[in-house]
This record gives C-alpha cells, sequence and structure tokens, in this order.
C-alpha cells in the first residue's frame, strides 16, 4: 500500500507561481514512476508531467517550459513548481504512484485555482 497527500493549492493571479508538493508513504521502495495529473471542472482527467525513480521526467505540451516536476527521496516526496498560471491551468491536481508489483494509487487532491 501506498498512501499520497498532495498541498500546496491555492489562489494565484495569471502569471504568478504555487509549488505543489506530494507526500507520500507505505510501500514507497516499490515506486517507479510517479506523476501529476489535472481536472478542470467537467472536463476529463488529463496527464501534466511525470517522473521516473532513476529522475527522467516528461511534460504535457500545455505545461512545457512552465512547470517542473521534481521528487525529494529523502523526503519521499514529489513536487510541481508551476510558474507562469494562466487561468486554464485552473483544475484539481492529483498525484499518482505507480507502484511494482503493488499497484496504482492516487492523492486526493489539491485545488488549484487561477484568477485575477
Amino acid at each position: 500500500q501506498v498512501q499520497l497527500v498532495e498541498s500546496g493549492g491555492g489562489l494565484v493571479q495569471p502569471g504568478g507561481s504555487l509549488r505543489l508538493s506530494c507526500a507520500a508513504s507505505g510501500s514507497i521502495f516499490s515506486i517507479s514512476v510517479m506523476r501529476w495529473y489535472r481536472q478542470a471542472a467537467g472536463k476529463a482527467r488529463e496527464w501534466v508531467a511525470l517522473i521516473t525513480s532513476s529522475g527522467t521526467t516528461n511534460y504535457a505540451d500545455s505545461v512545457k517550459d512552465r512547470f517542473t516536476i521534481s521528487r525529494d527521496n529523502a523526503k519521499n516526496t514529489m513536487y510541481l513548481q508551476m510558474n507562469s498560471l494562466k487561468p486554464e491551468d485552473t483544475a484539481v491536481y492529483y498525484c499518482r504512484a505507480d507502484a511494482s508489483g503493488v499497484g496504482t494509487y492516487w492523492g486526493q487532491g489539491t485545488q488549484v485555482t487561477v484568477s485575477s
């Protein structure tokens, strides 16, 4: 079992920045890939970024060059640094962990609202 808890969401003006955190606990040794997803009201959940256990990263085109995913293995925490935020980035942001031989786990989500 893996437990994930997101934090760091909030209200920010267009052009501003936020840093989301995803703290993992439980069978964290089995986590191979961690991802951020987001879901805007009335829309399907969409993938945002991923980071592997070796540090390889990848991003959706809509956030490339604005968002940065990272992980601190010592703190068992993944981050999403979001810069140059746009109103269309407004969504509930979820973290997901893929644990080899264990399963896929989701956090409860954190709301990000970009508005003036």
